[in-house]
């Protein structure tokens, strides 16, 4: 789960208008990239114009774009193009990386060490878009307390962090995935996600969601969503003061300001 981390007006405009995405101060990006990048996700694949890199130039190119808080507290941006061959990670093998990029598997679990001989437990993933295998830390996988108004036990969030599909009450199944743009994949198209923060509940409402992966759905079934989700934007409505359409609006005007 990805809450809104950065606010619109930290966004790097004049970044990204040297590469096509924004004009005149005005971004030039839809609403789910533009969540995906106020979330610290990635966007997904877009088309950047006139790149300079030392001696380099690049007319055009199409790449994925997200947002890292450089030591001086601003947002720099990163941008993720499609690479020719895929760079493994040390800590994956052969077999553990073809697995991951044949599509075999949806991620890999890994403990790693660092500088100071912390364990880690690292999820790998590969997306197949960049060509580029994606590592998360699973400590800092944030995973909700609630979906459709239904908490989430402990052993149901440790398995969100670890990248595994989790299945609540109303039929609702999903999963983490740090390859796709939402952050998160259903076997609905449409769930409310909720975090306890200082006391209080912050919503997520995510729309559009892709399919779990390496798996077909039904798109009756997709599209029948619980009581619990309208209980959720009904509480959402109620504790805002105004609807969850009207949220992504603000977001909208937000990334425009």
């Amino acid at each position: 789960m990805n809450l809104v981390s950065f606010h619109g007006d930290e966004l790097p405009i004049q970044d990204l208008e040297t590469i096509g995405l924004a004009a005149g101060g005005q971004l030039l990006l839809n609403l789910d990239d533009l969540k995906a990048l106020l979330s610290g996700r990635r966007t997904a694949l877009l088309e950047l114009h006139d790149l300079e890199s030392d001696d380099i130039k690049i007319k055009s190119i199409n790449a994925k774009i997200s947002l890292k808080p450089n030591q001086a507290g601003k947002l720099d941006l990163l941008i993720h193009p499609i690479y020719r061959n895929p760079i493994i990670p040390d800590f994956l093998n052969d077999t553990e990386a073809q697995q991951l990029r044949k599509g075999e598997v949806a991620s890999l679990l890994k403990i790693t060490v660092d500088n100071h001989g912390n364990k880690k437990e690292m999820l790998i993933e590969y997306d197949p878009e960049t060509k580029e295998y994606i590592v998360s830390d699973t400590e800092k996988i944030m995973a909700p307390d609630m979906v459709n108004n239904e908490f989430l036990t402990l052993a149901q969030k440790a398995a969100y962090r670890k990248g595994k599909e989790v299945q609540i009450a109303d039929g609702t199944k999903f999963n983490y995935s740090g390859t796709d743009h939402h952050g998160i994949r259903s076997n609905k198209l449409a769930l409310v996600a909720s975090i306890l923060i200082d006391g209080g509940l912050s919503y997520m409402v995510y729309k559009g969601l892709n399919a779990l992966f390496n798996q077909k759905r039904e798109q009756k079934s997709a599209e029948k969503l619980s009581p619990g989700y309208y209980m959720a934007l009904k509480d959402i409505e109620n504790q805002r003061g105004f609807k969850p359409h009207q949220f992504e609006q603000s977001l909208k005007r937000k990334g425009r300001s």
